[in-house]
């Protein structure tokens, strides 16, 4: 991933910078027990991520049965090719619900008192790392989710098809793995352009919900200054010049776009108002700098998932950048 070392500051001009090691961090013994529980999540992320790339779908099987509803070798050729898929695709929306646990742990940690959330960071870098590596696995996802259509094409033929296969006395195991139940909770998960995103951004807004006593700016500010972070080492070339590979770049932009949409979801005046502790010019600059094919999924997330990019409050120039 090249030499991580990023400059977090709230305020990068009037406050002493400090360094994030995103390569090299690792725990400290107060760390541990969050650091293990998240790392057995993020073990796996690879794995999902080989699987929806190497995912291809079952398009010719299912337009061949479609096109012939009255032959029924088709119509088992089809939907024996949906059922594995299926089953994948439920594997990689139960790995969501354990990221969303992981995300939750670790606000839990870099955001609690009596440390502010930039003290946390600093302290708890392993913590800090693990944090940007939840919201890079995400962007990737994402960004593979949406060059996919065969994925929301294959389970709306399953969705269509299983009552009519009881008729038929076809395969039905995969009810025993895929129940009514789990079918419309991946229904809703697929449905979403960026499901990931999405489930993060619900995570983070339920982990304030539930953490009343917590001041709402210990997270907001953990995650501006995340933001801070990667634009300063996204537009400086001091930084940039250590990197050892175009995937740190990649690296950056992503987590930066990650908690941008997790801020605009929890703050209540979102990210893109003048008062936003998220330089969103800036941010949005830097993103139009890169090569387009780099960020094309990224500022599709900007415009798409998050919540008040179209709010009065959003200045029109913010609104002109991201048309």
């Amino acid at each position: 991933m090249g030499n991580l070392l990023k400059v977090l500051t709230r305020e990068i001009e009037n406050c002493p910078h400090f360094f994030l090691d995103f390569e090299n961090a690792q725990p400290t013994e107060c760390e541990k027990g969050v650091w293990n529980q998240v790392n057995a999540v993020l073990q796996d992320s690879e794995n999902v991520l080989t699987g929806l790339q190497a995912y291809k779908g079952a398009v010719q099987e299912i337009r061949e049965a479609i096109q012939n509803p009255n032959d029924i070798h088709l119509q088992e050729q089809a939907w024996n090719a949906v059922c594995p898929l299926v089953i994948k695709l439920k594997r990689f929306y139960e790995f969501s619900l354990r990221l969303e646990k992981a995300l939750q742990s670790l606000l839990e940690s870099l955001t609690c008192p009596p440390y502010t959330p930039t003290q946390h960071l600093e302290k708890e870098q392993a913590l800090a790392k693990q944090f940007a590596e939840i919201l890079h696995f995400t962007l990737r996802f994402d960004e593979l989710k949406m060059r996919n259509p065969a994925i929301q094409n294959d389970f709306s033929y399953y969705r269509r098809t299983i009552s009519r296969n009881r008729i038929n006395n076809m395969n039905l195991d995969i009810e025993h793995e895929v129940n009514n139940e789990m079918a419309n909770r991946m229904s809703l998960f697929y449905a979403e352009a960026t499901p990931m995103l999405k489930t993060l951004s619900n995570a983070t807004t339920a982990f304030v919900s539930e953490n009343k006593t917590l001041p709402l700016e210990n997270t907001t500010d953990c995650l501006s200054t995340m933001a801070s972070v990667c634009k300063v080492m996204l537009e400086t070339p001091d930084y940039t010049s250590r990197f050892n590979s175009e995937e740190t770049l990649l690296f950056c932009m992503r987590v930066m776009v990650g908690v941008i949409i997790l801020y605009d979801h929890v703050h209540p005046a979102g990210a893109f108002t003048k008062s936003s502790r998220i330089d969103m010019k800036g941010c949005i600059k830097v993103l139009k700098e890169q090569p387009a094919d780099n960020v094309e999924g990224l500022l599709n997330a900007l415009k798409f998932t998050t919540k008040s990019l179209n709010a009065e409050t959003t200045p029109k120039t913010i609104r002109a950048m991201l048309q």
